[in-house]
């Protein structure tokens, strides 16, 4: 039993602290003062779960566990409640403090380079220089850290390569070419997607290989010696793929006593967001690195879990009360994002999942605009609707950025692009082809990490012949196999190449490569990466053999090649680790969505699970049919049709002012069309919270067989009146061939061609700052004027 003086001394020092917190909500609040022990912040979308994590570290960085126990420094006074009671902050701020943690003991995880850089920014924003010290990383980026420093411990040496799933790709066709495999039985992506499963489990190749023989299943043995194949690859080129950068950093505090001591008693507090899109192997990993002190904070949001497909399981956050038996679970239900009728719509739907922790969003915000459902005949009208809203948007003020379309596939985004292509709705489609991905850019990255690494393989051979040097394949194909029967990488094999007979031919090729890149890593030790950049440009003359050929195709790889530049230069600026393994490694973990520009104003047009962590003011969610959303393949299994229900839920949340959700009744998708029923999600809104658009004449909203005949353009009539060029003009705006105007998105043009077109004009406009622009008159009306 507490004494009173005792009592007195907590409750004056938890009131300090909670008065630094006060801008907080109550459970926000709570949450931050919450340090001690296993905690599950089960926080849901728009809840201000980064804005808790931020303050949560600041908490433990000014006042340790202060405001979570009970315990008082042996030094305790009367003095010390009277400055903590007092109204000097600084000095009460001093008092209260207890066993304050230095920056550098704490760790916080995200899963992607965009969220780990706005915790790092915003940590900056509020101590200075000093956030720097804090481990806030991504998963991989921090197995990374780790294994740089250990990797000898397990066979690697700490200068390693990191293979990306290009690469991963180009070593599994090798492989499959060289065992005499049929690629279409066993597809290199299928058997990659094996492996990693199997390094989710902790298998090693021989294990699953042991497996294998055991089932007496050949299909299984095939890839379990993919797998051997594929992991000696890898070990021989000292690379790692992503899995592995994981799996041996697991390994490696699984096997070795003093390492896993050192980096537990080092994180005396370990943070994890999206804890729900966790695999195995980093469960096991949090639970390692955090197995000193078990302060172990968990965020994430169990109706957020979208990522089965990638091995993440909903099951290390459901159970996670089972596994810290003194969990302490606070729920972050209140929103600041979304209206009152979207967060109606969102929390209707979830409701049906079973699976669960169970929350109900809500906001003090207004209600809002009802969510709208539209159901068009086809997806050309759906995009067409899209379009048109937009529009609406823009005219009132918005910018194009304010959208966003979500559709469940890629493929759905071709209906949308082209309705935006006639409307000169500029957007951009995230999904495509990165900027790392781009053929120029992996060569010039591949001479950075064989200058690196030059036991790499892969990349040795990328860029051997790249330009073309002289080296064709059957010297290529002669290098392999010396390499393969000594045990020894290419590299070794070309540094000796006089030695062997084999070789006479190409060797004084080779020899010219080799003592290039040789001089270059020789550079490497005391060069700058952003001047050893330069000197691999000019030295290779990869730069040059693309300028000799005048191209469009060419200047555009030029244009990439000296555009990488910049992001060498933006890399040593923004990083403390300005080494060209820093940089590699940071290129080797980015993503697509890392590169959304914030200041680009255009549409925005993903897939759903590309959404998550986004928000946007207009949300158009396409494609709500059954088959397509919830998938056909979700339809038999319980499990699945509630992973596709959060990730509609997802979707819905995205959006902060306005959801329009749309369904076609008949959609050709990959070449094979459909009639189908309104999406289950679609139904699970209730009335006062949806607005239904368009129903076509003779249909209910309830009504959602749609098995009726598809409509067919009716033939016109001999009598029907036949539409020119004036009967269109009597009711369109009043513009013709020659016009000068102003357009609101692409500035100061004239009208140069009209075109009658089914009751409409496709206009031709030489813009002064664009080019020429074809658009659909009624929408372009809304945004342009005559001068």
């Amino acid at each position: 039993m507490a004494t009173d003086f005792e009592q007195r001394y907590i409750k004056a020092r938890k009131s300090v602290v909670e008065a630094d917190f006060m801008h907080l909500n109550e459970m926000q609040r709570k949450a931050v003062m919450t340090t001690q022990g296993p905690l599950l912040l089960l926080a849901g979308a728009g809840s201000g779960k980064t804005t808790v994590l931020i303050n949560r570290i600041l908490n433990i960085l000014r006042y340790g566990s202060a405001s979570d126990t009970t315990q008082l420094p042996p030094n305790a006074s009367e003095e010390d409640i009277e400055t903590m009671c007092g109204n000097n902050t600084v000095a009460a701020r001093l008092a209260a403090a207890y066993e304050p943690c230095p920056p550098w003991n704490i760790l916080a995880i995200t899963f992607t380079n965009k969220a780990a850089a706005e915790l790092k920014s915003r940590l900056e924003a509020n101590l200075g220089a000093v956030a720097n010290d804090i481990w806030a990383q991504t998963f991989h980026s921090a197995c990374v850290r780790i294994l740089r420093r250990n990797a000898e411990r397990i066979g690697f040496s700490t200068s390693f390569t990191i293979y990306d799933s290009q690469d991963s790709q180009s070593v599994i066709k090798r492989i499959i070419k060289a065992l005499n495999i049929d690629e279409k039985n066993y597809p290199p992506r299928m058997i990659l997607s094996v492996i990693s499963k199997e390094k989710d489990k902790l298998h090693l190749a021989d294990h699953y290989l042991e497996i294998a023989k055991q089932s007496g299943d050949m299909r299984q043995t095939v890839i379990a010696n993919c797998y051997k194949a594929y992991e000696k690859q890898l070990r021989d080129a000292d690379a790692m793929d992503f899995d592995d950068l994981i799996l041996n950093a697991v390994r490696l505090l699984q096997e070795n006593d003093d390492i896993r001591s050192y980096y537990q008693k080092k994180f005396k507090y370990v943070l994890v967001d999206e804890y729900q899109d966790t695999n195995h192997l980093q469960y096991l990993l949090v639970s390692l690195l955090s197995g000193g002190y078990e302060n172990i904070c968990v965020v994430g949001d169990d109706d957020q879990s979208i990522y089965k497909f990638r091995g993440a399981t909903i099951e290390n956050i459901l159970s996670f009360e089972n596994e810290y038996k003194n969990a302490r679970v606070i729920k972050l239900e209140q929103n600041y994002r979304s209206t009152a009728h979207i967060l109606a719509a969102a929390n209707a739907v979830i409701k049906n999942n079973t699976e669960r922790k169970g929350k109900s969003l809500w906001t003090e915000d207004e209600e809002g605009e009802l969510p709208h459902l539209h159901l068009a005949y086809n997806q050309d009208e759906e995009a067409q609707y899209v379009a048109e809203k937009i529009l609406e948007g823009y005219a009132e003020g918005m910018r194009w950025d304010d959208h966003a379309v979500l559709y469940r596939l890629n493929s759905q985004s071709n209906a949308m692009e082209y309705a935006f292509k006639r409307r000169g709705i500029p957007y951009k489609v995230y999904g495509g082809m990165r900027f790392f991905d781009r053929a120029e850019i992996k060569d010039m990255l591949a001479y950075l990490n064989v200058i690196s690494n030059p036991q790499d393989d892969l990349r040795l051979l990328r860029i051997i012949n790249t330009p073309t040097r002289g080296i064709g394949n059957t010297s290529i194909e002669k290098l392999a196999q010396i390499a393969n029967e000594e045990g020894t990488s290419i590299y070794d094999v070309i540094n000796r190449c006089e030695e062997y007979p084999q070789l006479k031919t190409p060797s004084a090729h080779l020899r010219l490569f080799i003592d290039m890149i040789n001089n270059l890593i020789e550079k490497s030790g005391t060069m700058p990466v952003d001047e050893l950049y330069d000197e691999v440009v000019i030295r290779t003359g990869y730069l040059k053999s693309l300028e000799a050929k005048d191209t469009q195709e060419n200047v555009t790889k030029a244009e990439n090649v000296k555009e990488l530049k910049s992001n060498i230069l933006n890399y040593i600026s923004e990083s403390t680790d300005t080494t060209l393994f820093g940089f590699l490694d940071e290129i080797s973990l980015y993503t697509d969505l890392d590169n959304l520009d914030k200041d680009a104003d255009c549409v925005s047009m993903m897939t759903i699970h590309s959404s998550k962590g986004l928000e946007f003011p207009v949300v158009f969610l396409v494609g709500a049919e059954e088959g397509l959303f919830p998938s056909a393949r979700s339809l038999g299994s319980h499990e699945d049709m509630e992973e596709e229900r959060r990730l509609c839920y997802v979707a819905i949340s995205r959006a902060k002012e306005r959801l329009y959700i749309s369904s076609a009744m008949q959609r050709m998708l990959m070449g094979k069309t459909t009639n189908n029923r309104i999406s289950r999600f679609a139904e699970e809104i209730p009335d006062e919270h949806l607005k239904k658009d368009y129903i076509p004449k003779g249909r209910s909203f309830s009504d959602t067989s749609f098995d009726a005949e598809p409509r067919r353009q009716q033939p016109q009539s001999k009598f029907a009146p036949v539409i020119t060029s004036k009967t269109a003009a009597a009711t369109l705006p009043d513009f013709k061939t020659g016009d000068s105007i102003m357009h609101k998105s692409f500035g100061e043009g004239e009208i140069t061609k009209m075109t009658p077109m089914g009751g409409d004009f496709l206009v031709e406009i030489s813009f002064n700052c664009v080019g020429t622009k074809r658009l659909m008159l009624k929408a372009a009306a809304r945004l342009m004027e005559k001068l």
